[in-house]
């Protein structure tokens, strides 16, 4: 008996989904066993820490990715989508999952946003507005934790003058960030000037790599930034619903440190905040996954600077490293076969 037409689709369908499955596993075993002896070890050092907190802590960074699915939501209201909350959570965990494991300056998981959203009927442009718009919230939102935090240390119990600049640099990042998304509506011209430069800048690095150039994507880069920033002047009150939403994730996960911190017996604000923020630029911005291998050192780091012992803050990164990267990352493997980008290949 012959293969109907549909059918031959139905099984190629599903021989393609079987590979993205195989791909997936795949990925997720190659990281397990690069990196997990972490495992294997964070099991180990929650047992010498005091379990209420952390497992307070785990609910509440659950509670992190809950608001930003929320903020997708309202992202998307922006634009003038409809996008369900239930649609927007697989989304969370499966950026994540991409951006993990194809570092790119969270591009890869913008690339899953727009590609679920174009399959549920959305243009590719807007959608790329809303996760534009959303990262900016994330970002802006980080950057105002950091102010805050800083000035209040900095008035209550003094913070080092070389803090003071590490939290400047993220705050200028936020700044030119959104700079450059208002120039495309202000004067776009210019902004595809400036990406033209930065676009035959990139060309001449892959060149001296032997890599071929970049597929175009000034203009259509250009067109995104304009368009986000036109969402964003004409529909305030989501994009402060997104921008709430992403500041109430942040101050999830600073809360989420704190408690593994005080696990551990640190209860210095200064190390725990200063820990936090270090953790989280380091996640940001290291040339490995997620900051894998950095984020541990750099926290235990800082712990040391502000008089903590070395051991409480290896212990602290660690344990808090397991929260905001194995449990997302691991739950992404599975959830980012739900969205539609997933399940219509």
């Amino acid at each position: 008996m012959h293969n109907t037409p549909i059918g031959a689709h139905v099984k190629q369908t599903f021989s393609i989904r079987t590979l993205l499955v195989g791909i997936v596993l795949i990925i997720v075993l190659a990281v397990v066993i690069l990196r997990g002896d972490q495992i294997v070890e964070l099991a180990e050092t929650i047992k010498q820490g005091s379990m209420l907190p952390i497992v307070v802590a785990l609910v509440l960074q659950l509670g992190k990715y809950a608001l930003q699915s929320l903020g997708y939501h309202f992202s998307f209201k922006a634009i003038g989508e409809s996008y369900a909350i239930k649609h927007t959570l697989p989304l969370v965990f499966g950026t994540f999952f991409m951006n993990t494991i194809a570092p790119s300056a969270n591009l890869a998981g913008i690339t899953l946003v727009v590609d679920d959203a174009r399959q549920r009927g959305i243009s590719s442009g807007k959608a790329g507005s809303a996760a534009l718009l959303m990262q900016i919230t994330i970002d802006a939102a980080f950057a105002l934790i950091v102010l805050v935090g800083f000035g209040a240390l900095a008035v209550s119990v003094g913070l080092p003058g070389g803090w003071f600049f590490l939290g400047l640099v993220d705050i200028v990042v936020v700044l030119i960030m959104i700079g450059v998304l208002f120039l495309g509506r202000i004067h776009k011209a210019l902004l595809i000037h400036i990406l033209t430069v930065v676009d035959a800048l990139i060309t001449k690095i892959l060149a001296l790599v032997k890599r071929k150039p970049l597929s175009p994507w000034v203009h259509k880069t250009a067109d995104s930034f304009e368009e986000a920033a036109d969402f964003i002047v004409r529909y305030p009150r989501y994009t402060l619903e997104a921008f709430a939403c992403s500041l109430g994730a942040s101050l999830c996960e600073l809360t989420c440190f704190i408690l593994v911190g005080i696990a551990f017996g640190v209860t210095g604000v200064q190390a725990l905040v200063c820990g936090y923020v270090v953790a989280t630029l380091f996640a940001m911005f290291s040339i490995t996954p997620q900051g894998v291998g950095f984020v541990e050192t750099a926290v235990t780091l800082a712990f040391t600077t502000f008089g903590e012992s070395s051991a409480a803050g290896l212990s602290i990164g660690l344990v808090y490293r397991g929260i905001v990267f194995w449990m997302p990352f691991l739950i992404g493997a599975v959830l980012i076969q739900t969205t539609s980008s997933f399940k219509r290949r």
